[in-house]
């Protein structure tokens, strides 16, 4: 079974990809592959002006999958984690994430790596990965970049999950609507105004040009800290020992070391 959807609307113009694994849409390797492939796709779609995502239930993603951030596999989750950022980077094509419900860990380095965020009430943001003795590398190079360092510390050394309106006072959010449906409303209302009167190539330059800064730091940093993850930190034994609490559900027992 397909763990993501893509429909195509307004002639092609927007693809609306929703994650749906059943649960909680968390990001796992076969998630991840089609995601791949579906951006691979959008490289030959010229007529492509934006790229929304979405989760289907009440939550927007639990984030990766804990049980792929095992030692064993880390490299491999990473590797294709970060290729699908790449390929975004890549695309130029403009981006907005829906958040409905949780949206932690790698479902919100997804999120914040898009252009526009909205959200209603309902959206809890974090990055909890310090809370298993991990980090996570996309977020420690995006959200100092779109919140400000001193907000994304506190976020990422804490581990602390935001409301909707407290990330709209961040910047991080453009609107926050009272519920989902008020929220799909709005978000087609938006497309309509604002992305649709355009021209597709000409949002792709757009894109480029917001982002030339971004992108330079996101290609420069993002392979260090992935390197930093596999080859440092995942010989620690507090990050192995945070990962297996949390698969075995117990409290963690660290020796900080």
């Amino acid at each position: 079974m397909s763990k993501i959807k893509v429909n195509y609307l307004h002639d092609g113009a927007v693809a609306q990809v929703i994650l749906d694994d059943g649960k909680g849409n968390v990001i796992d390797q076969e998630m991840m592959n089609e995601l791949i492939a579906f951006f691979n796709d959008c490289k030959s779609q010229n007529n492509l002006k934006l790229i929304s995502f979405e989760g289907a239930g009440k939550h927007f993603s639990f984030g990766a999958s804990v049980e792929e951030h095992q030692k064993d596999f880390a490299a491999t989750m990473l590797q294709s984690f970060h290729k699908m950022f790449f390929m975004l980077r890549d695309l130029s094509i403009p981006t907005v994430a829906k958040i409905s419900g949780q949206c932690l860990g790698g479902g919100l380095e997804l999120a914040i790596m898009c252009n526009v965020l909205f959200a209603d009430k309902s959206a809890k943001l974090g990055q909890p990965e310090v809370v298993l003795g991990v980090f996570p590398p996309p977020a420690s190079i995006i959200l100092p970049e779109k919140i400000g360092l001193a907000r994304a510390e506190e976020m990422l050394l804490t581990g602390r999950s935001i409301t909707a309106d407290e990330a709209k006072t961040f910047g991080l959010i453009t609107e926050v609507f009272d519920d989902k449906t008020a929220l799909e409303e709005g978000v087609a209302s938006w497309i309509e105004k604002y992305i649709l009167p355009k021209s597709a190539v000409s949002l792709r330059f757009a894109n480029k040009a917001v982002r030339a800064k971004f992108n330079h730091i996101f290609s420069n940093f993002l392979p260090q800290l992935e390197m930093m993850y596999v080859r440092e930190l995942m010989n620690t034994h507090d990050a192995n020992e945070g990962i297996n609490s949390f698969i075995e559900k117990r409290k963690p027992e660290w020796k900080n070391i």
